[in-house]
C-alpha cells in the first residue's frame, strides 16, 4: 500500500491507498509533524511513501527523517516534462510545483477528457489540462483567505472579514467575502473558456475553498477532496 504525502502551504495531507481506492484519509498540523512516524506506524501494510513538498525545507527534512526512521521507500514528486499519461509544457517543466503536477495527474487518473483543475488552498491555481493529456498553462491566485487578509492588512477600514456569501451583500464583512468569491469563480470560468469546445469538459475543485466554490460555479463541475493525492497515489503505483 502506498502512504501519500501532501506537504501544502497549511497543513500536511495523507493518505492510504491500497490501488483500488482509499483506507485512511487524514490532515496533520505542521505543529504535529513529530508525530508523522507514528502515523505512519500505525498503517499496517505500506510499502512506499509518495510526497509532494511545497512547505518548504523544514517540513522536507521533518518527512524525510520520520520515512528514513522507518525504513519506508519513498519518492519525492518533481514536475516532469511527462509522466502517468499528463504532458508538461510549461516553458520550464521544472518550474512547475509538486502539488500542480500532482493534481495534473490526479484529474487525468481520474477524468479521461478535458478538463480544468483548480486547487484552492491558501493559492489558487488553475489549470488547463486537454484531452490528450497536455498540461497547457494556468494560472496562480491568492486563495480565498488570503484575499480577505491582504484587504484587512492593507486598507485603513476594512477589517479581517468573517462574512458570508451573499448575492447582494449589506454589510461589509459579506461584500468582502463576496467579492473574493466572485474574484476567484470568474477567473475559474473565463478559464474554462480554453476547454469548453472539448466533449465532456470539466472542472475538478479541490482545496479548502472548493465547497465554497463549487456552489457558485456555473460550469460543469465535480468536487474532489483528495485531488493531489490521488496524483500520488497514481505516481506510486507507476
Amino acid at each position: 500500500m502506498i502512504f501519500a504525502i501532501d506537504c501544502g502551504n497549511t497543513r500536511l495531507k495523507w493518505g492510504v491507498h491500497d490501488g483500488v481506492g482509499w483506507r485512511a484519509l487524514g490532515l496533520l498540523e505542521y505543529a504535529d509533524l513529530p508525530g508523522l512516524a507514528d502515523l505512519i506506524r500505525a498503517q499496517p501494510g505500506i510499502d512506499r511513501a509518495v510526497v509532494a513538498n511545497v512547505a518548504g525545507p523544514q517540513v522536507g527534512d521533518a518527512v524525510l527523517s520520520a520515512l528514513t526512521l522507518l525504513g519506508t521507500p519513498h519518492v519525492w514528486v518533481k514536475s516532469q516534462p511527462a509522466q502517468c499519461g499528463v504532458r508538461n509544457l510549461y516553458d520550464n517543466p521544472a518550474q512547475l510545483g509538486a502539488d500542480r503536477w500532482a493534481a495534473l495527474i490526479g484529474a487525468r487518473t481520474l477524468h479521461a477528457g478535458a478538463c480544468l483543475v483548480v486547487c484552492a488552498g491558501t493559492a489558487t491555481t488553475v489549470d488547463v489540462l486537454d484531452d490528450e493529456g497536455n498540461f497547457q498553462g494556468g494560472l496562480i491566485l491568492p486563495g480565498v483567505a488570503l484575499m480577505v487578509r491582504a484587504l484587512a492588512g492593507n486598507t485603513a477600514q476594512l477589517p479581517l472579514a468573517e462574512g458570508k456569501f451573499a448575492g447582494l451583500p449589506r454589510n461589509t464583512a459579506d461584500a468582502i467575502v463576496s467579492g473574493c468569491l466572485h474574484a476567484q469563480a470568474g477567473a475559474i470560468e473565463r478559464m474554462f473558456e480554453q476547454v469548453v469546445a472539448y466533449a465532456e469538459a470539466t472542472c475538478l475543485v479541490g482545496g479548502g475553498a472548493a465547497a465554497q466554490l463549487c456552489d457558485l460555479l456555473r460550469i460543469p463541475t465535480r468536487q474532489v477532496d483528495t485531488l493531489v493525492l490521488e496524483g500520488l497515489a497514481r505516481i506510486g503505483r507507476e
